[in-house]
Formats: structure tokens, sequence, C-alpha cells
């Protein structure tokens, strides 16, 4: 398994996130989701990995949040995963997912360092506890 990065390379943000990734060496796919948009049922396990509702990933500066009315809406978990489906520009960015299923919003880049040091941490534990 690999991490995953779901990524906009017009955000330095996610750009300086990728670079994380790169530089640590670790295998990574790219999810570019405004080309790619996730899915409702993709959505719902990326906000279950961030351990979070889905209006918490969602980019209230955005236009097309104003254009909805979003700051004020009153949606449930469904409606707010079918916007995010329907307007992939709405997702916070990047995300990153780690092999194990953790993920983090790159918010500061440091999120990503920090998940890239918990999951080496978790495969050095995990491989020493295999040799006993």
């Amino acid at each position: 398994m690999s991490y995953a990065i779901w990524h906009n390379p017009r955000c330095s943000k996610s750009r300086a996130a990728l670079a994380l990734l790169e530089a640590a060496g670790v295998d990574f796919r790219v999810r570019r989701y405004r080309d790619d948009p996730p899915t409702v049922a993709e959505l719902e396990q990326l906000v279950q990995a961030l351990g979070v509702e889905p209006q918490t990933v969602v980019r209230m500066g955005e236009p097309v949040a104003k254009e909805l009315g979003l700051a004020s809406a009153r949606l449930d978990r469904s409606e707010w995963l079918r916007i995010l489906a329907a307007n992939p520009i709405l997702l916070e960015r990047p995300i990153v997912v780690a092999p194990d299923g953790r993920a983090v919003i790159g918010r500061p880049p440091e999120n990503v360092s920090a998940l890239l040091r918990t999951a080496a941490a978790h495969r050095t534990s995990t491989a020493v506890g295999e040799e006993s």
C-alpha cells in the first residue's frame, strides 16, 4: 500500500505536501481531485479517515460556496457529501492519506510531516514486534 495525496497543483500548500512526500521517499499516488472528482462514497471514506464532518473540509471562501450559501446552510451529512462530490473545488487541500488509513489536511504542511513521522514510527515498532 502507498500514501495518497488529494492534490491541486495550483495550490502552494498542496505542492509543499507533495514535496514532503517526495523527500520522504515513500510510495504515493496523486489524486488530482478536480480532474478526477471523488464519489460520495469516496468522500465518506475520506472524512471518516480525517475524523471530521464533511462541512469541515469545505472551502467556504470559494465563490461557489458563496453562490450556494453554504456558510449559513443547515445540511445533513449526506447533503454535504453530495455538494462536495458535485463541486470538488470546494474540497480543502491537500489531503494526505497514509497506508494505514489515517489522513490529514496538509494545512499547515507540518500536518503531513507529523503523519509521515507517526507512520514511520508505527512501521518500526511493528517490525520490532515481528522479530520477537
